[in-house]
């Protein structure tokens, strides 16, 4: 990867520009990969026994693509999808794509409140929803939403709460009164002609929007970041290049469709290569990936890290042929030296690669190269990917010399188009010479590769001393007990914020607060040792394999209040 800047005492990289940008919408880029490899495998989907070459995934989306066209979805119309991963979740992808409709990517773990959240932000017109996914009931819920749905023919509602829904799909079998069923889209495409889907195709450019998604929600409220064609297929098809995909990769996708991570990196990153998509389960299962990988003969894996550990630490592992895994990529965090080595070595992925990004950046903009060695894998998230920029700046807005820590901001054309129907919030986090300024503090060194120490938001100061929770955790994972850790700080009179670690043991190992206090003392500063521990079988987590930090402080505050009414 060419790094412009590298010679430059400051924090300045930009990505090589060897490989042209490709100057096509999603619908233009899905049918030259059909041309080219109809009869070759693109989506399997084992939970639900589905499989599709191109050319049979070709007739699906475009079938639902004239249905969708039917219900009077306009360019620019909002599309929600609010369904684990499964094959129509793929098909309404890219047939809302082909139709210049905005597809609108809804957590499956959110209840009421944050899908009304969610559908009234985005002025949804439409919805595709599952019937349940463990402990949701998506029916019920839309119910409470609007009642008014069993009233009123399909297609024409009017409800109070949601003014911009006028139908939902579901994928459900037998819904109840007022829901499509998903089974019904078809005969519906059959009103509309190949000739009318062209047109509509053909009137559309690739800087338009074509998706929105909100982010995680680790910090509050979710936003809802809006990218365009030319946004996420170059993303996909970039971090497809950096892992080498052609025709005949096989890609495994446990990772959720409703993120970046499964929809662009995965969906995207396949179609611009011509590879195969795989879906494990509906949602991520160690077991059910294992088996996945070795029956369907994977060539490649992605996941975060908390899935690696799982996937390492399934007791039945040694029964499964991995061997044709060669790269993949682990994101979400950085990963700790052990757990990569055990991923090369033990799941045979010798290229596997580290990325970083945001949704906000649709979400790559840092990526490990496939022969950067193992240490640069474990202590940074790569250098700048192609037609990018990256710099590192101080709190005045400078660029700060190599090694120097500061907020990292990223700019290219990977930047979101905005916040949807936000632009106090989209000023607040691009500023006029249109960087994205991630929140992440980060330093570069010689050879342009970044590190990430954790948030601006995260650092704790206690005592007037900085303390980056990211390096305490790399600390942590050198114990031979502890499979995973998360640092957080809490409020202190005294020190102004005391550190908690919270700590997953690996199978059949434990520890102590006292040990850990110990073993601490040997090896770190006094400032940096937490003062409390907390043993926990799971993190507060988002879908997406992100951590709640916020969460987790929530529950500490609370616990040591109780712990001092006691």
């Amino acid at each position: 990867m060419d790094q412009s800047g590298l010679q430059s005492p400051l924090s300045y990289t930009r990505g090589s520009e060897a490989k042209a940008l490709l100057l096509q919408t999603i619908g233009e880029a899905f049918d030259h990969t059909v041309a080219r490899y109809p009869e070759g495998e693109a989506l399997v989907v084992r939970h639900q026994s589905l499989r599709y070459t191109w050319q049979q995934l070709a007739e699906a989306v475009d079938v639902h693509a004239r249905a969708l066209l039917a219900l009077g979805l306009k360019s620019g119309d909002r599309l929600g999808v609010w369904a684990p991963n499964c094959a129509q979740w793929c098909i309404s992808q890219f047939a809302s794509a082909k139709i210049g409709v905005i597809l609108v990517n809804i957590n499956p773990a959110y209840r009421v409140s944050e899908l009304e959240y969610v559908l009234k932000q985005s002025g949804c017109q439409w919805l595709v929803c599952a019937g349940s996914f463990k402990t949701s009931d998506y029916h019920a819920m839309l119910q409470a939403l609007a009642p008014e749905l069993a009233e009123q023919p399909i297609g024409q509602l009017h409800s109070e709460r949601l003014p911009d829904l006028r139908g939902v799909i579901s994928l459900d079998p037998q819904p109840p009164s007022g829901f499509l069923p998903w089974s019904q889209l078809a005969a519906l495409g059959a009103a509309v002609t190949a000739g009318q889907l062209a047109e509509r195709e053909a009137s559309l450019h690739f800087d338009q929007p074509v998706n929105i998604q909100y982010t995680s929600g680790t910090t509050g409220f979710p936003k809802g970041a809006t990218l365009s064609h030319h946004n996420i297929l170059n993303n996909g098809y970039m971090v497809g290049e950096s892992l080498g995909l052609t025709a005949v990769d096989r890609l495994v996708i446990p990772v959720p469709l409703y993120h970046c991570f499964g929809m662009v990196m995965g969906n995207l990153g396949c179609v611009t290569h011509g590879s195969t998509m795989i879906y494990p389960n509906d949602a991520f299962d160690p077991l059910l990936t294992l088996t996945t990988v070795a029956e369907e003969k994977a060539t490649a894996l992605y996941g975060v890290p908390t899935m690696f550990i799982a996937l390492l630490d399934q007791p039945q592992r040694g029964e499964f042929d991995l061997s044709s895994l060669r790269t993949g990529i682990m994101a979400g965090a950085t990963c700790p030296i052990e757990v990569m080595r055990r991923v090369i070595g033990e799941l045979h992925m010798r290229e596997v690669q580290i990325a970083y990004g945001m949704t906000e950046t649709s979400p790559v903009s840092l990526q490990t190269g496939p022969s950067d060695e193992l240490e640069v894998r474990v202590t940074t998230v790569g250098r700048t990917q192609p037609h990018l920029e990256s710099k590192i700046i101080d709190e005045a807005g400078e660029i700060v010399p190599r090694g120097t820590i500061g907020e990292l901001c990223t700019r290219g054309y990977s930047v979101m188009l905005g916040y949807w129907n936000n632009p106090k919030g989209t000023a607040e986090a691009i500023d006029q010479a249109h960087w994205m300024h991630t929140g992440d503090l980060a330093t570069m060194d010689e050879q342009g590769y970044v590190c990430i120490v954790g948030r601006n938001k995260d650092m704790i100061i206690r005592g007037g001393e900085n303390v980056y929770p990211r390096e305490l955790e790399e600390f942590f994972f050198t114990h031979p007990a502890v499979a995973d850790v998360q640092v957080i700080g809490i409020p202190c009179s005294r020190y102004g914020e005391e550190i908690v670690a919270w700590i997953k043991c690996h199978p059949g190992h434990s520890t102590t607060a006292q040990e850990l206090h110990a073993w601490c003392k040997e090896r770190i500063a006094h400032f940096k040792t937490p003062r409390h521990f907390k043993f926990v079988d799971a993190f507060p987590m988002t879908v997406t394999g992100k951590v709640q930090k916020f969460r987790m402080r929530e529950i500490s505050i609370q616990e040591l209040c109780d712990r001092d009414e006691d």
